[in-house]
């Protein structure tokens, strides 16, 4: 059977001596993409090992995106491998609704057994994180009768038309794509930074009931625990606290979105668990199966049991090698502490951004939940003026000096760390020192 690197080479028509360069990859891309999928970097993975990605021409990076929170587990971890190659040995696909399998019967199993509460639980599985949240607002639909939806500004929660319709951001997600379904309200999520407080944002629900739709009529209220492509705020413990009484009191059901702060990132397998708060659905993607596609929607029985046969599922759901991976993956959580790892991890990183604070006025807040970690850069240390163009830059000479960033925020502000947990302290260290000198050379110009 022909490698890898030899179908490339004949897709592209080019002799085996030729070397691949990112610029050439680039040009390419050009001519076969669409626009509308974008880079942040113009650089072409070769292979990557753990928190470390080569490029085509060789370069070494370390990589602090972790393909946006999917790799907890890192690159190519030797178990999850192992089960996704013994899963290939024996089938790869049948569809579950047409020969189901035994992978996704376990997994189901063992996420059950994971997710709060003492209520019985039962899982669904699907392909995107998108689909997940898409199948969440259907079950809460089916089991309530109701069909409008509250979400939150600044929430992220993917890119079909009722994941764009909650996501709680304009540019780039919803631009020229409407319009986005009915009966989708939002309101403002609570951040102290930006002077949006737990009452105000308790307050506005209240105005939601009042001018655009009675509670009676509202079937579920979304949030992300900590908005991921929002800035990574976590929603204060008394908000989500106040959230499950309001949603108690109307009837209404709570879906957590843990599509990214999900899957042993905070340091607990939910980062619902952190505020005792139990939600009546919880979607999770992502890091659930180490970089294979899958995504989950688990939650208690009687509301997951409330769509007929038929009503659920896709031709991919829960593909065996999904299956497969996420159970190596959960067994990784367990067997190498990666929840005790994540919370040091976290707490290794925040001390070092906050050192790096005393030194540079831009950065003016660190937080995070584990090693769910971010600084957020405003225009001097007197001011609350969001600074995009220098979070642009540092994202971009970061990736010259071999360390790969992501940016989010609703102002584009803020630098995310989501570096794999399995990265060893010299590696996390060594990218930091890359954030502090990139930082020296663009505040002393």
């Amino acid at each position: 059977m022909a490698d890898l690197n030899t179908l490339l080479k004949s897709s592209q028509n080019q002799g085996p001596n030729i070397m691949t360069t990112n610029s050439d990859l680039l040009t390419r891309r050009n001519q076969a993409v669409a626009r509308g999928v974008a880079n942040m970097h113009n650089l072409y993975a070769d292979h990557a090992e753990n928190a470390e990605i080569w490029d085509v021409e060789g370069k070494r990076y370390i990589d602090f995106a972790g393909g946006i929170g999917v790799l907890n587990t890192g690159h190519r971890h030797a178990k999850v491998m192992a089960a996704v190659q013994a899963q290939m040995e024996r089938y790869t696909h049948t569809c579950f609704q047409v020969m189901p399998y035994e992978p996704y019967v376990a997994l189901a199993e063992r996420l059950n057994r994971l997710a709060p509460g003492d209520a019985p639980k039962k899982s669904l599985f699907l392909t995107t994180g998108a689909e997940a949240v898409e199948n969440a607002v259907k079950i809460a639909r089916a089991y309530t009768g109701r069909s409008a939806i509250i979400a939150f500004n600044g929430g992220y929660h993917g890119r079909t038309m009722m994941t764009l319709g909650l996501t709680g951001k304009v540019a780039p997600y919803k631009v020229g794509f409407g319009p986005f379904p009915a009966e989708i309200f939002h309101a403002p999520f609570p951040v102290a930074l930006h002077g949006i407080s737990v009452e105000q944002s308790l307050a506005a629900l209240q105005n939601i009931f009042k001018v655009d739709v009675e509670p009676e009529r509202v079937a579920a209220i979304i949030i992300e625990p900590v908005q991921g492509e929002g800035g990574f705020y976590t929603a204060p413990f008394e908000f989500l606290q106040s959230l499950r009484a309001l949603c108690d009191q109307h009837g209404i059901l709570l879906i957590a979105d843990e599509v990214q702060a999900g899957a042993g990132r905070t340091g607990k397998m939910f980062a619902m668990e952190h505020s005792g708060v139990v939600p009546d659905l919880t979607t999770l993607a992502k890091s659930i199966a180490g970089g294979f596609p899958i995504s989950a929607v688990v939650g208690r029985a009687d509301i997951m049991d409330s769509v007929g046969p038929g009503g659920l599922g896709g031709t991919y759901a829960g593909s065996p090698l999904g299956c497969a991976a996420a159970l190596a993956v959960l067994d990784v959580f367990e067997q190498e502490g990666i929840y005790e790892r994540s919370l040091a991890l976290g707490e290794r990183i925040q001390g070092r951004l906050r050192q790096m604070a005393e030194r540079f006025s831009c950065i003016g807040d660190v937080r995070g939940l584990g090693s769910m970690v971010a600084m957020e850069l405003f225009k001097g240390s007197e001011s609350r003026n969001p600074d995009p163009d220098l979070t642009k830059a540092l994202v971009a000479l970061a990736a010259e000096r071999g360390l790969i960033l992501l940016s989010c925020g609703m102002y584009g502000n803020t630098i995310r760390v989501l570096v794999p947990i399995t990265g060893a302290d010299e590696l996390i260290d060594e990218g930091m020192d890359i954030i502090e000198s990139c930082l020296d050379t663009l505040t002393s110009k």
